[in-house]
């Protein structure tokens, strides 16, 4: 897999397997901009009035220090609850697959709008997307992945061999031409980095992807903060991603304050009560069996 850009898609024909001609598509499902919300929505999360977020904010339970409160929250998963690593991973890409079928449930798409891109990063944010993709090709949807700086990690090697042997495909580049993406795919999973990791520990060909993201004008769905984003501060929130679809894993971090897209989704749920009040987590209650629970 190439590191680079990659050559212009007409001279690489064989990726045209993986891009849809517009001629073959339905028309791409819109952006959920921030002038679509109601005012009196319960989900709206702009500034300026009091948000559901702002009142689990209140309540304590967005994570303050959120790198190391979740680093800390993690540890006490793994060392005394005796999760595993993977098993972790799992939980969180699964809920982030059915957080996006809430979001666009796949009756009311086309086929053709069925087209998801996951684009992953090297770190645990890009596992959980392995497992989303993988779990979106069960869940029906189309998904393709780009992951162009791959893990030497054995989980993530796992996860890959895995969406490989479920024939989902992997791009080996990102086409720069924005809207070949536009008319290839109906949204675009941004499970590249998270909470504590710079665009820079990450090298070139992610922080290229993550400028591609930025113009796109199809839905944009990130995983736990939107890549490229201070998990605290939300510094970059104006200039960076601006995803349609938020998904917090554990809980919303601090960052999530800025966040003024159309659903915001908790995936949660696999956090024990005990953990929950050690770290004073009060969120919204899950409905029946789901994993996720929108704010």
């Amino acid at each position: 897999m190439s590191s680079a850009a990659g050559p212009d898609p007409s001279e690489a024909p064989e990726e045209r397997r993986f891009l849809r001609s517009a001629g073959e598509r339905d028309a791409p499902l819109p952006r959920m901009g921030r002038a679509e919300l109601s005012p009196n929505a319960t989900t709206s999360l702009a500034w300026g009035r009091q948000s559901w977020l702002e009142q689990i904010w209140n309540a304590g339970a967005v994570c303050r220090d959120c790198t190391a409160e979740a680093a800390a929250l993690e540890r006490e998963l793994l060392e005394d609850y005796r999760f595993g690593r993977q098993q972790l991973v799992e939980l969180c890409g699964h809920a982030s697959a059915v957080a996006v079928t809430k979001a666009f449930p796949l009756p009311a798409l086309s086929r053709r709008q069925r087209t998801v891109l996951v684009v992953c990063g090297p770190e645990q944010n890009g596992a959980v997307g392995l497992v989303c993709a993988r779990h979106l090709r069960v869940f029906e949807y189309e998904p393709t992945i780009f992951y162009p700086t791959r893990s030497l990690d054995l989980l993530h090697r796992d996860l890959t061999t895995q969406c490989e042997k479920m024939d989902i495909p992997f791009l080996s580049y990102l086409p720069t031409e924005v809207q070949l993406i536009n008319e290839a795919y109906g949204l675009v999973v941004d499970a590249v980095l998270g909470p504590g990791v710079e665009p820079r520990e990450v090298g070139g060909p992610c922080t290229r992807a993550l400028a591609t993201l930025k113009l796109l004008s199809i839905p944009l769905v990130s995983l736990d903060i939107p890549s490229g984003w201070d998990a605290e501060t939300g510094s970059d929130s104006e200039d960076g991603l601006r995803p349609d679809v938020l998904v917090s894993l554990a809980a919303p971090k601090r960052c999530a304050g800025r966040f003024s897209g159309r659903h915001h989704f908790v995936a949660g749920r696999f956090v024990p009560d005990d953990v929950l009040r050690k770290f004073a987590l009060r969120l919204p209650g899950y409905t029946g069996t789901d994993c996720v629970a929108a704010l």
